[in-house]
């Protein structure tokens, strides 16, 4: 399969379809009889004045759920050969995406952190594009007020601003304006939204927003035995990958040097902005899974062995299958 999506054919899309939808069937099979769906954070409740977390059949919910990661996954796969991450273009973003986007079984409904995922690759296009614009501050208070639409959906999500300032790091050099205007873009979002709060008197509340950003940093995360399991074939790979980049990172092109460096900061702070929740989920790993599919995509592109790699990508698929998809 890896083979078959090393090549940029458009007839892919087919076959990602297909396997996105039996990574779903089991999971459907034994769905809940009610799925939750939380579009927003409760303090942006009041934005969206009508009762929507039931409002979906355990099917449609799973359903939208598949069609937007299909979406998201092309959008994606434009990303990478667009700016030529990988060096020559193919369909391996679009098929890694889906099948990390199916690791977990929390993965597969709808949540907050699926939907920011759109918001994630439309700033990775806008953050690679600074490279060779001239100027960039319109585009950094742009981002700043995405981060803060993101942030409404999603409260861990205001972490990524930090990726803003990455991304002008590594790409620019250094200008305190475009660095101030992505915060005064930030800003503008939650002026609004303090106007909302007054308005409706509930301005003292306002505050109450940050609390979770001083909560400290948990010990310990508890995760189930049987997710362990699913990540060891995820934990080779990511190395393997690392030593396959380690072997040909100098050997890329700047740009492409750059953003790896970008994703690899973009996937460190998506990974530790959990602790913010009160109660953690596994879903909020979804904002990992647009980098490490870069990652992953990497190494099955330029691996060696076809009996190994393909072996190794069915390993994958087949532990999501049999640990996430059967009942204990």
């Amino acid at each position: 399969m890896i083979n078959l999506f090393k090549t940029y054919n458009p007839l892919n899309a087919i076959w990602l379809a297909v396997l996105l939808i039996v990574l779903r069937m089991g999971y459907l099979y034994n769905a809940p009889a009610e799925i939750q769906f939380v579009f927003v954070e409760p303090f942006a409740r009041l934005l969206v004045p009508v009762d929507y977390e039931f409002a979906l059949s355990p099917f449609m919910n799973i359903f939208l759920a598949g069609v937007i990661v299909f979406v998201q996954a092309l959008w994606f796969n434009r990303l990478v050969n667009s700016f030529n991450l990988m060096g020559r273009p193919s369909f391996l973003p679009a098929l890694m995406y889906v099948v990390l986007t199916a690791l977990f079984a929390p993965f597969l409904i709808l949540s907050a952190p699926l939907i920011c995922n759109f918001i994630v690759i439309g700033m990775l296009f806008r953050l690679f594009g600074t490279y060779k614009t001239p100027d960039a501050k319109s585009v950094a208070y742009d981002l700043g007020m995405i981060v803060a639409l993101g942030t409404l959906i999603y409260l861990p999500f205001i972490f990524i601003f930090l990726v803003i300032w990455a991304g002008l790091i590594v790409f620019r050099p250094f200008n305190w304006r475009e660095w101030v205007a992505a915060i005064m873009g930030f800003v503008t979002i939650f002026f609004f939204l303090a106007v909302i709060y007054y308005l409706t008197d509930r301005l003292p509340a306002f505050a109450k927003i940050w609390l979770p950003l001083t909560a400290s940093f948990p010990a310990h995360i508890h995760i189930s035995t049987y997710n362990y399991l699913v990540l060891v074939p995820v934990a080779i790979i990511l190395l393997l990958c690392f030593l396959k980049v380690s072997q040909l990172f100098f050997r890329s092109y700047v740009q492409t040097r750059k953003s790896f460096q970008l994703l690899m900061v973009l996937t460190v702070i998506s990974g530790l902005s959990f602790y913010i929740k009160k109660e953690f989920h596994l879903e909020h790993f979804l904002l990992c899974t647009v980098p490490l599919a870069v990652f992953f995509s990497y190494y099955f592109l330029y691996a060696t062995g076809k009996w190994f790699y393909e072996g190794l990508f069915l390993l994958l698929v087949g532990s999501i299958i049999y640990f996430q998809f059967n009942t204990f």
